[in-house]
């Protein structure tokens, strides 16, 4: 009876398992001594006073495995090894933005100095071109060329794309690229037709007085291929003899010779920058300019305020 009563008893005092832990400490405290029970709080609570040292409690208290317990640490320090890593990659990645930055700006600046430049070159040649323009108006006395002529010559710059002719100014440019394969001076058989018809419009009677100036130019390479230097031996010779081919071919359409001239520039005189590809062909040209009965060229005969020019 007395061993009956007091299994009873021992059961209704057996705390749960599944009980929190605080509740399970104090349960258990209500079968121990008043001292024992606040030694038991005094070592719960020293072990509450660190992360670490309550893990181990927890888990020497049987909370969890053991096992889960080091497992789950295990893994928190690798979560925050990770952590870190990741951190400092993005505070590279910050610094690696940061200068790419600074390098696009200062990519820009330059840049735009670069354009401030081409800018200031192109407004050079315009005015250079301008002047040479002023120089061929000052030919015809301040007049200006025979409108008949000029009309052909806007006609016939209409049905060739390749030759560029400004009324104001009297000069008519043509593409070398279309007159001339590239380092030679001989001319295509397609701008022999064009050249024959510009040379009709100059043996008219209203263009009978007026005398023209053939000129060469190339950009600023130098001559290429070991066949085309032998020939050629710098680009002062392949100005001059471009247009000595287009004079050739005037006067082979019946211009007379005494009214003709060439010159050859090389490549002294550009329109634009030899930068690219596109300034380069601009610079590549031969010009024609119209002289007016009055204006006095080296090599002709011209009687200036009684001076003689030869």
């Amino acid at each position: 009876m007395w061993s009956r009563s007091r299994k009873a008893a021992r059961g209704r005092s057996r705390v749960p398992r599944f009980l929190p832990l605080t509740t399970r400490v104090l349960a258990f405290g209500r079968r121990l001594p008043f001292g024992m029970l606040a030694a038991t709080l005094l070592l719960f609570l020293a072990g509450c006073s660190s992360p670490s040292s309550s893990s181990s409690w927890f888990a020497n208290m049987g909370v969890v495995p053991r096992s889960r317990f080091d497992n789950l640490q295990a893994q928190n320090r690798t979560l925050a090894e990770r952590a870190s890593a990741q951190q400092a990659e993005i505070e590279n990645l910050k610094l690696h933005t940061r200068n790419v930055e600074n390098q696009l700006i200062r990519a820009e600046e330059d840049l735009a100095r670069l354009d401030d430049a081409k800018t200031e070159r192109h407004h050079l040649a315009s005015s250079k071109r301008k002047h040479e323009a002023s120089q061929i108006e000052a030919g015809y006395g301040g007049g200006a060329m025979p409108a008949e002529v000029s009309s052909r010559l806007a006609e016939l710059a209409d049905r060739y794309p390749s030759l560029h002719y400004d009324p104001e100014s009297g000069v008519s440019k043509f593409d070398t690229d279309v007159l001339f394969d590239s380092g030679e001076a001989r001319l295509n058989p397609s701008a022999q037709k064009m050249l024959g018809e510009f040379s009709d419009i100059f043996q008219a009677p209203e263009a009978r007085d007026l005398k023209i100036m053939v000129v060469g130019h190339t950009d600023a390479r130098g001559i290429k291929g070991r066949e085309a230097r032998s020939k050629y031996p710098n680009n002062w010779h392949l100005s001059a003899s471009r247009a000595v081919s287009v004079l050739d071919c005037l006067r082979e359409s019946g211009l007379p010779e005494n009214r003709m001239g060439i010159a050859g520039f090389a490549q002294y005189q550009p329109v634009s920058p030899n930068d690219t590809a596109q300034d380069r062909k601009r610079n590549r040209r031969v010009e024609i300019f119209v002289i007016g009965p009055e204006t006095p060229v080296v090599g002709w005969t011209e009687t200036l305020g009684g001076g003689v020019y030869r």
